[in-house]
């Protein structure tokens, strides 16, 4: 059903029948596969990547300007690209790693190669915002830098991280949609083969507000999660 042979009546009746729902839950599923295996990478080479950067910025602990220099070269330059070129481009990867360009495994990198680089400079923006004074007393008793990185820098920020952290997470999950384009299945599969390219609208209308349900939970948690660490360190 489409609003132009339907009123909004029968296609939102139509959006609540099984119909429906029997191409949005498989579809979700998908998602938030792809949402909480992507999620995890990113993390852990976005975290990675941005500690390198602040560390060895120009006011880093370890401060190597050339090496830092190149690195945030080569992360401006994926961050130029768009979402959708950049995907299109890491796809042979996915093919040289795992033989195949569609399914969901598939398009896990090519969704890990757009996201890192932007939770890796807003974890280094993070860290870069603790106070030099910290720091500076840590190195004057005798830290070392990977302690001075694991309990100063990293609790101190870590409200800051938790809030780009949700950012990346919301940013990975319009990916996912995105992705859905180049077969890698999903709601973002469903919004445009069935929503969009048939004329559907009433598939259309309950996909996309299940995406906004899910943003809007995303934030909600990551917006909790960084007042409860706030109140707890600050007593606010």
């Amino acid at each position: 059903m489409n609003l132009s042979k339907n009123n909004l009546g029968e296609v939102l009746a139509s959006s609540a029948g099984q119909e429906v729902w029997s191409y949005i839950w498989p579809a979700l599923g998908t998602t938030l596969y792809m949402l909480a295996l992507t999620t995890l990478i990113t993390f852990v080479l976005g975290l990675g990547l941005g500690i390198v950067l602040a560390v060895t910025g120009k006011d880093g602990i370890r401060p190597l300007p050339v090496f830092n220099a190149v690195l945030g070269t080569i992360v401006n330059v994926l961050r130029s690209f768009p979402s959708m070129i950049l995907i299109i481009l890491l796809l042979p990867l996915s093919r040289l790693v795992l033989h195949k360009t569609y399914g969901a495994n598939a398009c896990i990198l090519a969704l890990v190669g757009s996201c890192m680089p932007m939770l890796g400079r807003l974890v280094e923006g993070s860290l870069s915002e603790v106070v030099k004074g910290k720091v500076e007393a840590a190195k004057a008793m005798g830290t070392g830098n990977w302690n001075i990185v694991r309990k100063v820098l990293l609790p101190e920020a870590l409200p800051s991280l938790v809030r780009s952290f949700t950012v990346t997470v919301i940013a990975i999950l319009g990916t996912t949609a995105l992705a859905g384009s180049f077969g890698a299945g999903g709601l973002g599969d469903v919004a445009v083969r069935f929503g969009y390219n048939r004329f559907r609208t009433d598939i259309l209308i309950p996909t996309v507000l299940v995406l906004i349900i899910l943003v809007q939970g995303i934030q909600a948690l990551g917006d909790a999660i960084a007042r409860g660490i706030s109140r707890r360190r600050y007593l606010v």
